[in-house]
């Protein structure tokens, strides 16, 4: 846990989906955002399961500690190729297990994407947001991208039919020089392509103020670009972070208030 917050009420720029109401954040990962892929888990307090769709299809990670874990948890694992294991988490995303020794710099390997047209999608990632194509296979339509070679890349995978993005609202986000934000959102509007949320500047009470600007690729999936300098300043690691999650998770009492009321949260 790298750090964690709680809110009152929903983010403006939809960080925490389509939903009003008291939410949280917990950001996680094998080390600090500055070099490393961290997942944002956001858990809204008055819903109770999402739907999920083919969207977002999994992180792959190399790690045999991992297989491990899950070996001695008895957690259930699937062997789909020799030496790497699929898992699936509690909420039903599922992780791809690569039984090799970790690596020294990020262990997440790829997060994948669904595309319903794998050549649009390489030409808006690449063309337009300029990220590199390290690997195309067109006979199992799918594609590896990113923006350095030391960085966690990008895999898009044609799903053979639209992209069904459910009730659980991920995004992709990156961090970039805050004097870039503008000049995406010109190129996004010169391109007549989709801005869910124009250039904002989001407030963080006690830490940086961060500009953000959002876009929607051509199936739909949300980008974050972040200006860098304030972003480096908010997600610095908070040595109390794991401590404040338990507290949240001791202090909710949510699935109580809602059985009080004999009401069921809500079914996203």
């Amino acid at each position: 846990v790298l750090r964690h917050e709680e809110f009152e009420e929903g983010c403006k720029a939809s960080c925490n989906g389509p939903y009003d109401g008291k939410w949280s954040k917990t950001m996680v990962g094998y080390g600090p955002e500055d070099n490393h892929f961290v997942a944002e888990l956001t858990y809204n307090y008055g819903i109770g399961e999402y739907r999920l769709g083919n969207d977002f299809l999994g992180i792959t990670l190399v790690s045999s500690q991992a297989v491990s874990n899950a070996k001695k948890m008895g957690w259930p694992l699937k062997e789909i190729t020799a030496g790497v294991f699929e898992a699936e988490a509690p909420g039903g995303y599922r992780f791809y297990l690569e039984d090799k020794e970790q690596l020294k710099q990020d262990p997440v390997l790829k997060v994948t994407l669904g595309v319903s047209d794998l050549q649009k999608s390489l030409n808006y990632w690449s063309d337009l947001l300029g990220m590199k194509i390290y690997e195309k296979d067109e006979e199992n339509q799918r594609a590896l991208l990113g923006y350095a070679d030391n960085q966690c890349k990008l895999e898009l995978k044609n799903v053979g039919g639209a992209v069904d993005h459910g009730t659980a609202f991920g995004r992709i986000a990156f961090s970039c020089a805050k004097e870039e934000l503008p000049n995406i959102e010109a190129l996004m509007k010169k391109e007549n392509q989709k801005i869910l949320t124009p250039l904002v500047s989001l407030d963080t009470p006690g830490k940086a103020t961060v500009q953000v600007i959002i876009l929607a690729d051509p199936d739909g999936h949300e980008i974050c670009f972040v200006g860098d300098e304030a972003f480096r300043d908010l997600s610095k690691v908070d040595p109390n972070g794991d401590k404040l999650l338990d507290d949240a998770m001791a202090a909710d009492n949510s699935d109580k208030w809602f059985a009080a009321q004999k009401r069921k949260k809500a079914s996203a």
